[in-house]
């Protein structure tokens, strides 16, 4: 599996010349050409395209630039100048003059764009197969489905061939592939990012989306793209969110249905999900989601699918047999005459009477739902496309019909390789609720500005798994941290290799004796420290450790006991050196 990017590992190794924008770009280059039978991308990285954004760098002033160098992918309904879109089809395709509103903003604030990303044709469905340019695999085992629309977009980030990706959301596609994939998938409420130079599947409804690999990073592609649009019909002004825990949350009364090959290891995984829930410092509710239901049907067995039929009908009927077979079929069922202009009206005022039981429903709370409540084979998608798709929208289709924001969050896996995730929803003003309970059940802390000077903050010192280079680094990115300098403990400590999985390291400090070892000092947060200190498992905790120069701060030490069927590595002198020995 490909090493992961993200936005905060990418800004520190920049600041600490660990690396430079070209050398990830020519490394994404590379991990595209391995991965090519994924089908991933549609216009895959290449070095040749990407130059001039990397030259535009030189231009920049990191500090000013919050994504300066940080590489990103664009669902292939999204335009990038220069660039086809194809919205999954060659014969639509067109070569936009100017980038999405959403793609603008982004680069501009440094961000490198790497290439689009193969989706479900116009992007009508949830499986990720529906595509001409080949069935997205799944980025942690090939013969299961990626997840659509936005196929590609969450796939490349699990594979580190961007550090996150843009999707769209109008029935869930913004989140279900994230749920396959293992990440955080953000859905915006309605008009807070724009979706001008984006191919409309049914615009009063659609979302530009993100994929991640934690909250934190979802909130500062947020901060960049998030506003309003002068020439966007759709867009508006909204605050942007931090995190609030919500008073309630709200779980479904019924047992969820589960399907697929996984149903049983997807419907445990929920009850953990659950549990996981009732242990917050919120109070659970459990309520009959009906209503949710209700919603979700009218999105295709209602007037909207005639929206999708408004946006792409005159192309379906003056270019037969251009459209993936399926996806051919959804389209024209939007053309029926029983879709006149008093079918729309019944659908809207229901849609409002429901609308109004959901906002006095979610007020002060969230309601949690599995992202997905299974998942399918490639081949069994292709025996069976439209009740597998249909299978996979089922807890995700209301959303934005009730104008909902959400964000998709993983849970336990559900078995080795096979991600499952929730979905946390929220009122339209209530993003911040949304990303509190996802903040809490995730147990990440999350800031609106991580790097504000005005912010408290402690050293602390690291002698193992959390250093540059290892595998728990990215916890110290996910509390805010950053890397301050490389140091060394007074010559008064033990070290040793415990015999846990994965192996961890020992810091004791002797009343006599001992030797000097060498470690990492972080900054972090106030804010982050207590939730950080509460992921350590003993023997191992956070006490004073003093430093070569007599200085003591806080950092990682061992408990006694700790030493009894441990081996001491004292004289190896640094975690780097025993791993590698």
């Amino acid at each position: 599996m490909n090493r992961k990017l993200t936005i905060l590992g990418l800004q520190q190794a920049y600041k600490n010349q660990g690396t430079t924008p070209k050398e990830v770009i020519e490394t994404i280059v590379e991990q595209a050409k391995a991965d090519e039978d994924m089908n991933i991308w549609i216009t895959p990285p290449s070095l040749d395209w990407i130059l001039p954004y990397l030259k535009n760098l030189e231009e920049m002033d990191p500090e000013d630039a919050p994504l300066w160098g940080v590489p990103f992918a664009l669902k292939d309904n999204i335009d990038l100048a220069g660039i086809p879109t194809t919205a999954g089809c060659l014969d639509y395709a067109y070569t936009p003059p100017e980038h999405a509103a959403v793609a603008e903003r982004l680069i501009a604030a440094g961000a490198i764009p790497v290439g689009k990303t193969n989706l479900d044709q116009f992007a009508t469905g949830l499986v990720g197969t529906r595509s001409p340019y080949g069935e997205t695999h799944n980025s942690l085992r090939e013969e299961l489905i990626s997840g659509g629309s936005s196929a590609g977009s969450p796939v490349a980030v699990a594979r580190g061939q961007a550090a996150f990706a843009l999707g769209t959301d109008t029935a869930g596609s913004g989140r279900v592939p994230a749920a396959l994939n293992n990440l955080v998938g953000f859905k915006p409420s309605l008009g807070a990012w724009p979706i001008k130079g984006v191919v409309p599947a049914c615009e009063s409804l659609d979302c530009v989306t993100v994929f991640s690999h934690s909250l934190q990073e979802a909130l500062e592609v947020d901060a960049v793209v998030r506003g309003e649009d002068e020439s966007d019909p759709w867009s508006k002004s909204m605050t942007t969110p931090a995190g609030k825990q919500p008073e309630r949350v709200l779980l479904p009364k019924e047992t969820p249905s589960f399907y697929g090959p996984y149903a049983e290891k997807y419907e445990e995984a929920w009850k953990k999900a659950v549990g996981r829930l009732g242990e917050l410092d919120m109070k659970t509710e459990y309520i009959d989601t009906n209503l949710f239901s209700e919603a979700a049907s009218i999105l295709y067995g209602g007037p909207w699918i005639a929206e999708r039929w408004a946006a792409l009908g005159d192309f379906i009927e003056k270019n037969p047999n251009s459209a993936f077979p399926v996806t051919e079929q959804v389209l024209c069922s939007g053309s029926s005459d029983k879709y006149d202009a008093a079918s729309v009206f019944h659908a809207i005022h229901k849609l409002q009477a429901i609308k109004l039981e959901t906002k006095k429903l979610l007020k002060n709370a969230v309601l949690a739902l599995p992202t997905c409540g299974g998942t399918w084979t490639r081949e069994q998608v292709r025996k069976d496309p439209i009740q597998t798709n249909n299978d996979m929208g089922r807890y995700t289709n209301h959303c934005n019909l009730l104008d909902l924001s959400a964000v998709a969050v993983p849970g336990k896996e559900a078995d080795k390789d096979l991600p499952f995730g929730i979905t946390l929803f929220g009122l339209a003003e209530s993003e911040n609720l949304v990303f509190g309970a996802a903040a809490a059940f995730s147990k990440e802390t999350i800031q609106t500005a991580p790097n504000s000077s005005e912010q408290e903050t402690t050293l602390v010192a690291v002698c193992g798994l959390h250093m540059r280079g290892f595998p728990l680094e990215q916890q110290m990115y996910d509390h805010g941290a950053r890397f301050v300098q490389e140091a060394n403990t007074a010559p008064k400590y033990k070290f040793y290799k415990l015999p846990s999985e994965p192996i961890k390291p020992g810091l004791i400090k002797q009343p006599e004796g001992g030797d000097s070892i060498q470690l990492e000092i972080w900054e972090m947060p106030l804010t982050s420290f207590g939730s950080f200190t509460a992921q350590i498992p003993a023997p191992l905790g956070i006490g004073k450790v003093e430093l070569e120069d007599g200085k003591e701060i806080p950092g990682f030490v061992c408990e006694g006991y700790g030493e009894k069927e441990a081996e001491d590595v004292t004289t190896l002198g640094s975690w780097d050196v025993v791993v590698q020995s």
